[in-house]
């Protein structure tokens, strides 16, 4: 306020009180962690995390790619789902489900237990309904989150998967958070990214992650790390646990 009745009082300096205080804005974080500056990438959306811009949502327009032909091939789907090690009673969260590409895959290996199938949008949770029906995958429940919450139940979740999603989260930090309070204690989290440090990987760096940076920001909310798994052909999979 000090600075905006300054502004007006001596109108010549107006424009450069703004620009100054629209540039410490830029740099002085609105939340910890977190800053709003230019986006250094067009697909990026201005907002940063720990020094890492965060790219644009893909929308549901995109859902064809996700089920693209060779994609099992290209990511190695049977290895990352042998590396999850799950149980058959396992309750998973799938989060960024889309249409289900990991969901239903999932829904066989825990006859006794569940998939949470999350998405922030109607439309994916649509086709997630629909793909339930038609595959008759009985333990398979949609849940439509938000950008800050995945609304799952507290300490109810065995194992929580996210592949190739967690980079475009718009509040990393409170998403964690909640997944953390949904992990039982011990419960896992396998965080599934493209390889930043792997200038062979064919995907655009906005949409590719680190594990320096990615341990960094996951451990941030009380997450422990626990390894790498590096079988997968282009992605990390980074395994956390809560203590």
């Amino acid at each position: 306020m000090v600075l905006l009745l300054a502004a007006c009082a001596q109108p010549p300096l107006e424009s450069t009180a703004a620009a100054s205080v629209q540039r410490r804005a830029d740099i002085i974080p609105d939340t910890a962690g977190y800053q709003r500056r230019a986006p250094q990438d067009p697909n990026g959306i201005g907002r940063y995390y720990q020094g890492r811009q965060i790219a644009h949502v893909m929308g549901h327009e995109g859902a064809d790619w996700l089920e693209r032909p060779g994609r099992d091939e290209q990511e190695g789907t049977a290895i990352l789902l042998r590396e999850l090690q799950l149980k058959p009673t396992d309750v998973v969260a799938d989060i960024g489900a889309g249409t289900g590409y990991f969901t239903f895959r999932i829904s066989p290996l825990v006859p006794r237990g569940k998939v949470l199938a999350v998405d922030i949008q109607p439309e994916m949770i649509a086709e997630l309904q629909r793909n339930k029906a038609k595959k008759q995958a009985y333990n398979v429940e949609p849940v439509l989150g938000t950008v800050e919450n995945p609304n799952l139940p507290n300490s109810g979740v065995d194992v929580v998967l996210i592949v190739d999603a967690y980079h475009e989260f718009d509040h990393p930090r409170e998403m964690m958070r909640a997944i953390r309070n949904a992990l039982r204690p011990g419960g896992r989290l396998a965080l599934i990214e493209y390889r930043a440090e792997d200038p062979n990987v064919p995907i655009k760096r906005i949409h590719r992650m680190s594990e320096e940076q990615a341990r960094r920001e996951v451990e941030a909310v009380g997450l422990q790390f626990v390894e790498n798994r590096t079988a997968l052909p282009q992605q990390h999979m980074l395994i956390f646990r809560r203590p």
